[in-house]
């Protein structure tokens, strides 16, 4: 059977095969360049060859932006298991890894229209991708700012633009680009390094913090641990830190500066794996 071919920016002629093997490739990995809508059908399924001419002009007439991709669940069963697969024909789309919406049986030629429609990428989402592929950073921060202009809630346009914004120093507007958007990993994790980012000190600043650290002074250990986080030295700033947490006048913002760098992190990181406990046992 062929398989999609996910490099592909010209228009899709028709539905193409894949295969169990093919799946992830074909589709999931696909879906983060181009949204694709999956046909899981079957040879004996008597809708599924109702469905099969609406869904080739449908996918025709959106194939600039939407890639469209069949699976027969005779030959990959596992993947219909994976997907939730109870009754066919049953039409997934996929954008960004995830399945985004779905239709079962045979829907009107309108409403296979409107699945459609709904994967077309947006004004903000074209000026979005555009701005990715950006030679520099006033052309990228262009872009964002005019996808902004289109669509002021545009998840990964505000993201984009907080990242551009706190490479070069400006926190207070990117924060403020930040509170518009639903708080995610990705998120946390930019809040985390922009917050983190006000804590850097100059050398002289932190030999002192340094020497008064070692003297035992919470306050020194706070504000140096999170000079050393800002600086990107995790290891040594969670030392510092959670020295900091065992003092009752330092203990929530030292607590607090703990978990901005777990963010920035990232649950699954080893460092935030072994010092979560610890951080437990300073606390409780």
């Amino acid at each position: 059977m062929a398989s999609t071919d996910t490099s592909r920016s010209t228009a899709q002629a028709a539905p193409v095969e894949t295969t169990a093997e093919r799946f992830d490739t074909d589709v999931v990995e696909a879906s983060h360049t181009r949204p694709v809508v999956v046909d899981f059908w079957a040879p004996w399924c008597g809708p599924c060859h109702q469905l099969a001419p609406l869904l080739e002009r449908v996918a025709a007439r959106y194939g600039d932006h939407v890639d469209t991709v069949k699976l027969n669940i005779d030959e990959a069963p596992r993947i219909a298991q994976r997907f939730g697969i109870q009754g066919i024909p049953a039409l997934k789309a996929f954008r960004g890894g995830q399945v985004v919406d779905e239709r079962t049986g045979v829907p009107s030629e309108q409403a296979l229209a409107d699945l459609f429609a709904g994967l077309v990428p947006s004004v903000a989402d074209q000026l979005t991708t555009q701005a990715q592929q950006a030679g520099d950073d006033d052309e990228r921060e262009r872009l964002l700012r005019e996808a902004l202009a289109s669509e002021p809630g545009h998840r990964d346009a505000i993201v984009a633009l907080a990242r551009l914004l706190s490479q070069r120093g400006d926190a207070q507007e990117a924060l403020g680009l930040l509170d518009r958007v639903a708080p995610d990993e990705e998120v946390a994790r930019l809040r985390a390094e922009l917050d983190l980012a006000g804590a850097r000190r100059d050398a002289a600043t932190r030999e002192a913090l340094i020497d008064r650290a070692a003297r035992g002074e919470p306050e020194a250990a706070l504000e140096l641990g999170r000079a050393l986080a800002a600086d990107g030295d995790h290891a040594e700033a969670l030392e510092h830190l959670l020295t900091a947490v065992a003092h009752p006048a330092t203990r929530e913002s030292a607590r607090q500066g703990v978990l901005e760098v777990f963010a920035v992190l990232g649950d699954d990181h080893e460092l935030t794996r072994q010092t979560r406990p610890r951080l437990a046992r300073a606390l409780f």
